[in-house]
């Protein structure tokens, strides 16, 4: 009789082999995520940028190819997991539910897309942030790692979201690359003069990048910024639980009220 651990493990597995046969989104890790930030380090003007940070209740002056850096990397790593994440989900959405409806633990199949889901979000961010270091030391390289790795789980659980919510492949795609775009662009202070604007804070990579942005130019830990992209993640999952509740609940007496 299979144990709890071997559920778990066995659609863990499978799930990260998922990702790694998206040969696609291993491309993306790996060209575009240093290519984006070297374009924004070179094309970007070093001339001073001062925008105000409220992590910090301040103003602060960067650098602008330094900003960019940041943006992009953010930009980037939420694009790149969230593609990956609806990807996975979406092409594998008919299966789980197969599997969910002959008896296997729906707990179990969910978990293990979202252990899947922190270990590409971590092996994402890390190369990220070691991308950015290339150019620039940032203050704080650590919690620099830590915001990308909130924006990155708040995109990857829209992407689990939308895998299992929506029928449409291109939907979905042009939903996680539209949303990010809009999203970091909004908060950029190089291509948005208003990034301070309050209505800002209520976008899904709003924490990241405050965090992002003090790691870099500061020394202080905004620890009620970086739980907010936790708070979108856990949003997303109970979506994403619902709607797999939904999608494999049992239908044998559907017809019994009519």
């Amino acid at each position: 009789m299979p144990t709890s651990w071997t559920y778990f493990s066995t659609a863990a597995r499978f799930a990260l082999l998922e990702h790694s046969r998206n040969r696609l989104a291993l491309v993306l890790v790996v060209v575009f995520v240093p290519l984006w930030i070297s374009l924004g380090h070179a094309v970007v003007d070093r001339t001073d940028v001062r925008f105000l940070l409220r992590a910090v209740n301040g103003t602060v002056t960067a650098h602008g190819n330094d900003l960019s850096n940041i943006s992009g990397a953010l930009n980037a790593v939420t694009l790149i997991v969230g593609f990956m994440m609806f990807s996975v989900t979406f092409k594998a959405g008919s299966f789980d539910q197969r599997l969910a409806m002959a008896g296997y633990p729906r707990g179990h199949l969910v978990t293990a897309k979202f252990v899947a889901l922190v270990v590409v979000a971590a092996v994402t961010c890390v190369y990220a942030t070691l991308s950015v270091c290339f150019y620039w030391p940032p203050r704080q390289p650590v919690l620099l790692g830590l915001a990308l790795g909130s924006g990155a789980l708040t995109y990857g659980g829209f992407g689990v979201m939308l895998g299992a919510v929506l029928r449409s492949e291109l939907a979905g795609t042009l939903l996680i690359i539209m949303t990010s775009i809009i999203d970091t662009g909004l908060q950029s202070p190089i291509a948005n003069p208003v990034a301070d604007k309050a209505l800002i804070r209520f976008l899904p990579s709003y924490g990241a990048m405050q965090v992002a942005a003090t790691a870099g130019f500061r020394d202080s830990v905004p620890v009620r910024y970086l739980c907010l992209g936790p708070v979108w993640f856990l949003g997303a999952v109970l979506v994403a639980a619902l709607a797999f509740q939904l999608h494999t609940r049992d239908r044998r007496y559907a017809f019994l009220g009519r």
